[in-house]
């Protein structure tokens, strides 16, 4: 699965870092960085409403 031997790749801090590095880089590709829209983006009360209403359901069932 990976390239090196498990046991390797902490005997050295740069191959770690560059380890670390290929673990987030795999992380953000798969599920996408900051999305690309402006950032303005409007959210009318009736759907915070809903968010709140499945948030406390949820909340609820866990208990």
């Amino acid at each position: 699965m990976l390239p090196i031997r498990h046991k390797s790749i902490f005997k050295s801090r740069w191959i770690a870092l560059l380890w670390a590095a290929g673990i987030v880089w795999t992380a953000v590709d798969y599920a996408g960085g900051r999305s690309q829209g402006d950032g303005n983006a409007v959210v009318s009360n009736d759907e915070m409403a809903d968010v709140a209403a499945a948030a406390n359901a949820f909340d609820a069932a866990a208990k």
